[in-house]
């Protein structure tokens, strides 16, 4: 996996009111930067560095999670030409690359939001897993356990 490095630099998290009837919670994600870096593993590399915000928002107006980082990226010299300068020209990227780095920020920076949300007060962002007890034919009285 080219993905060597995740960073957050940023995290804020902001209760602004009461948690009240129907919370509707909305997610942003954005690469707001792609730039070479070189970094020393066994040797001198070059990198790229893909900074991104990752925003969750409560309304009607009950809080928010901001998170901004960089996820590294490592791949031969010729490929991440290519992705810079298509970055630079367009700011877009191809839909591989936009999957790889978009599915990191999803899964570190969720698990991140989720510990603030719970930090704050604020509702989880995602839908948490739940059980329900099981229904029993077994009535208390007949039970002799």
């Amino acid at each position: 996996m080219p993905i060597i490095g995740f960073n957050f630099e940023k995290v804020s998290a902001q209760k602004t009111g009461k948690v009240l009837g129907n919370v509707n919670i909305s997610h942003t994600i954005n690469i707001t930067n792609v730039k070479k870096e070189e970094i020393t593993l066994e040797k001198k590399q070059d990198v790229l560095k893909f900074e991104f915000e990752f925003k969750v928002d409560y309304a009607p107006k009950m809080g928010n999670i901001s998170l901004e980082g960089s996820v590294i990226y490592l791949d031969d010299l010729k490929n991440l030409q290519e992705i810079e300068d298509s970055w630079k020209k367009n700011k877009k990227l191809s839909p591989e690359i936009t999957a790889i780095i978009i599915n990191t920020v999803l899964v570190k920076s969720n698990i991140k939001a989720l510990i603030l949300s719970q930090d704050v007060n604020l509702p989880p962002q995602i839908q948490l897993p739940k059980t329900a007890p099981a229904k029993s034919n077994v009535k208390a009285e007949e039970y002799i356990g």
